[in-house]
């Protein structure tokens, strides 16, 4: 829930904020995610939400959660514990701690904007299933203080303004010897950091025993940060807190600067990864089809929790991992400049789970993916090319022949040149619910290419080949190999409707599409998705990907040519690559490129990383956009 000041627009959309993510919470517990049987009660409509939205809410759940409980836990002998929740909206945490029975000595403070408190008590005092909990309702709307139970008050006034907030809590009878934990999810970043910084401080120089737990977002200056920004702009709720504090280290000290003595703090990939139970990881994947890894892992590193405390004995430590997910910085070797190909049409080149295809040397056919198309964000249908000529690359315009429900808008699927005129598509899917697409033959005149001022026209063909069951999967890579003087296409890894990460392959003979049984020896490479694939030397190199846990891989691989069929040999990497998924690689000259992708480290955007194939040496370097070199174009 968010905080702003009453009466003006600005603090109407910040309230709708708590509104949105209470609606999104009970979508999320009613498809499993968290358990809470009172959401619904405190919630008067209701939407379903996307996947997306659903382990955004159940990582903050149980973030929270966690903390709040290990408090409990960690202050079960103490006589009396108060928890103050500022801004708590419709949250539902009292009732789902009493109904546990966890609040024997805990008194229960929440704090939000007038109106929203007083549609809350009305709510509970309606609902015999959340009055019955909270008991007696003496006391309500006596001054600001909304409803009143036995270890329940709840109270409206304006959290910007501190010296209304302190004589309302004053009030409510809040004791400041008694151990306080005060919680603001998603609330200090809507108020002014002044008034946010003067809350935290008041909250560590006012209490002697005290503990506070933040969750909010945080690294604006990446582009997923841009976009985070700009939607909560347009929300009219600016995020006030991540420029002054915008990453992890500047909230701790920000914290220990105003007054606290300990604190902990990590981003929600580190917490999933490192403070929930493998068993609980399993069984939230599992609840409902789902393929965004890329945005579920970006949205996870750009919200933290944090744990502050001071005159905890012992000392109040919840966020303390049994393992720890690297997330400083990344020793950069240096940073090259991009280069950025200016032409007459950029919109059908914005788009992401694509594939991109050199059909000639001067001619890149893309295809697939997801992006935006007359005005809407959809699965791509429209190809798009791009053609150089005279050093310049021009947007060029495809025709498509045939189209019908063999192309079915693919996303994850690859592209393989096959020979002058054809190309085969692999795989790929529509819903990530549905079953992975099989094959398809794009064939193109063999005379397309740079001269050519008109149209490129692509015929899409069928097939319904041997090795169809090759083709029911997504997030694989298809890449060619040779053996005995054949050219091979191998298919590898993935993931099916049926399997969320496979580690089969196959060799597909490049004319006739049919599986050949080639030995293979070796250590067998750990089952993956989204990594990527390059032709070396006759066989092929694996690197990266997304593993069976949801976790990227930092393994590198390299399927060898033998005689009598291929080996896996593991590549050494010194120092060790840093696990990525969803990136590019290409070889050149003995040096595997991996570009872009995603990675658990919060400190910087993955750029390019080059690995000497013969010694192993693996070194990052930083994409240099304000250094961008630009190739113009027709």
């Amino acid at each position: 829930m968010g905080r702003g000041r009453p009466g003006a627009p600005r603090a109407a959309a910040v309230q709708g904020t708590g509104g949105s993510s209470a609606v999104s919470k009970c979508s999320a517990a009613a498809r499993g995610y968290i358990q809470d049987r009172f959401l619904r009660l405190l919630v008067g409509r209701r939407r379903r939400r996307a996947p997306l939205i659903h382990r955004g809410y159940y990582i903050r759940a149980r973030a929270v959660d966690h903390c709040v409980q290990d408090f409990l836990l960690k202050t079960q002998s103490h006589p009396r514990t108060q928890i103050l929740s500022l801004g708590a909206g419709f949250d539902s945490l009292y009732f789902r701690l009493k109904d546990m029975g966890l609040l024997h000595h805990t008194m229960v403070y929440e704090v939000d904007f007038p109106n929203v408190a007083h549609q809350k008590a009305a709510l509970i005092k309606r609902m015999e299933e959340l009055s019955s909990l909270v008991g007696s309702s003496e006391g309500e709307g006596l001054g600001v203080i909304t409803y009143s139970g036995k270890d329940y008050k709840l109270l409206g006034v304006d959290l910007s303004e501190l010296s209304q907030l302190e004589r309302a809590l004053d009030e409510a009878g809040l004791n400041t010897e008694i151990t306080t934990l005060f919680i603001a999810e998603v609330v200090l970043t809507y108020m002014e950091n002044s008034r946010s910084d003067a809350l935290i401080q008041w909250a560590a120089e006012h209490f002697s025993r005290a503990c506070f737990l933040l969750y909010e977002q945080m690294h604006p200056e990446d582009p997923f940060g841009h976009v985070m920004q700009q939607h909560f702009n347009q929300l009219n709720s600016t995020l006030h807190s991540v420029a002054q504090y915008p990453d992890c280290e500047a909230q701790q000290k920000r914290f220990l600067a105003k007054g606290w003595t300990e604190c902990s703090v990590m981003d929600m990939n580190e917490f999933f990864t490192c403070c929930t139970p493998e068993d609980e990881q399993q069984r939230m994947q599992t609840l409902e089809p789902f393929d965004e890894y890329e945005e579920w892992h970006l949205k996870c590193s750009h919200y933290f929790v944090l744990a502050a405390s001071k005159g905890m004995e012992p000392s109040w430590t919840p966020l303390l991992p049994s393992m720890r997910v690297p997330h400083g910085a990344v020793g950069m070797a240096g940073s090259v400049p991009a280069v950025r190909a200016m032409h007459s049409d950029t919109s059908g080149l914005r788009r992401y789970g694509h594939r991109s295809v050199l059909l000639k040397r001067d001619v890149i056919l893309t295809t697939g993916g997801f992006g935006e198309e007359d005005g809407q964000h959809c699965r791509m249908r429209n190809f798009h090319v791009l053609i150089k000529h005279a050093g310049c690359w021009k947007a060029g315009c495809v025709k498509k022949e045939n189209t019908d429900k063999s192309w079915d808008e693919r996303l994850y699927h690859t592209v393989s040149r096959v020979s002058n005129s054809l190309a085969l598509v692999v795989g790929g899917r529509t819903s990530p619910s549905g079953a992975g697409l099989g094959m398809l033959w794009l064939k193109f005149h063999e005379t397309c290419n740079a001269l050519d001022t008109g149209d490129i026209t692509v015929k899409l063909v069928s097939l319904q080949p041997a090795a169809e069951p090759a083709a029911l999967r997504w997030r694989h890579s298809t890449t060619e190999v040779m053996f005995k003087g054949k050219k091979y296409l191998f298919v590898y890894g993935g993931r099916s409707a049926l399997e969320p990460v496979l580690g089969d392959w196959y060799f597909l003979h490049a004319q006739e599409l049919s599986c050949t049984g080639i030995p293979v020896e070796g250590p067998i490479p750990e089952s993956r998705h989204s990594h990527t694939a390059c032709s070396w030397k006759g066989g092929v190199v694996i690197a990266g990907g997304l593993g069976a846990a949801e976790q990227p891989l930092g393994s590198v691989f390299f399927l060898r040519e033998l005689e009598h069929g291929f080996q896996w040999l593991t590549v050494e990497t010194h120092p060790p690559l840093i696990p990525r998924y969803s990136h590019t690689a290409h070889v050149h000259d003995g040096k595997l490129l991996l570009v872009g992708g995603v990675w658990f480290h919060t400190s910087s955007v993955p750029g390019i990383t080059v690995i000497d194939l013969m010694s192993g040496l693996c070194l990052d370097y930083m994409i240099n956009v304000a250094l961008s070199l630009v190739v113009k174009a027709a």
